[in-house]
């Protein structure tokens, strides 16, 4: 059995598949704020769809952000609380086995280049628009990470045509203002309906009362 983990920036979802791929358990719940308690919080998911399967699973996670090249901690994550961390370290030691991780991005991207609406395709750039803004490049059915494991990520760069009362733009959690993240990730979608409106709803509760 497999296990494969989607660590957002506000969910936790897991997944548990079988030799054939079928889906056996899903299970999700909200991402805790601190390290401590994500680690305990994905641990918890393994349990939960290990107990429900009854079987042992191997795991793999996709994470934002990526592991660094040169120190094999996380970086660039828009769940700020992971990056500096060895996260795929801590939760070998967690779930006593070997775990891997991957930027969730580049997941999906291959996951749609392998098998989903680009298959078939010699180039695919997949966008992920969540808590944060990423994306994962594919060509010739191959993951381009690039020299700092940050290839197909977009989201920190600037708008192409800021308009006047968009520059210099909100500040970004990487330390710069008017990234492209601030203006179409989740929080950015109800920062601006908080603006417009006077109502401080976050993303989902803004869908439920469209």
């Amino acid at each position: 059995m497999r296990i494969g983990i989607d660590l957002g920036g506000t969910k936790i979802e897991g997944i548990a598949l079988g030799d054939e791929g079928a889906e056996l358990a899903r299970h999700r719940i909200p991402t805790p704020g601190s390290y401590a308690a994500t680690l305990q919080a994905i641990v918890s998911v393994v349990a939960r769809l290990e107990h429900e399967t009854g079987e042992r699973g191997t795991v793999g996670i996709g994470t934002p952000g990526a592991i660094s090249p040169a120190t094999g901690l996380i970086k660039n994550a828009n769940s700020t609380a992971l990056n500096g961390r060895p996260l795929d370290r801590d939760l070998s030691a967690a779930l006593g086995r070997e775990v891997r991780l991957a930027n969730d991005a580049n997941c999906f991207a291959l996951s749609e280049a392998v098998d989903g609406s680009g298959a078939g395709y010699a180039t695919v750039f997949g966008v992920i628009l969540g808590t944060g803004v990423g994306g994962g490049i594919v060509v010739g059915g191959r993951i381009i990470d690039g020299p700092n494991a940050i290839g197909g990520e977009w989201g920190h760069n600037t708008l192409p045509w800021p308009s006047p009362e968009e520059w210099p733009g909100p500040p970004c959690y990487c330390g710069r203002t008017g990234c492209i993240e601030t203006f179409l990730s989740g929080p950015g979608f109800a920062r601006d309906h908080n603006e417009a409106t006077g109502l401080a709803l976050d993303a989902r509760q803004i869908e439920a009362a469209a």
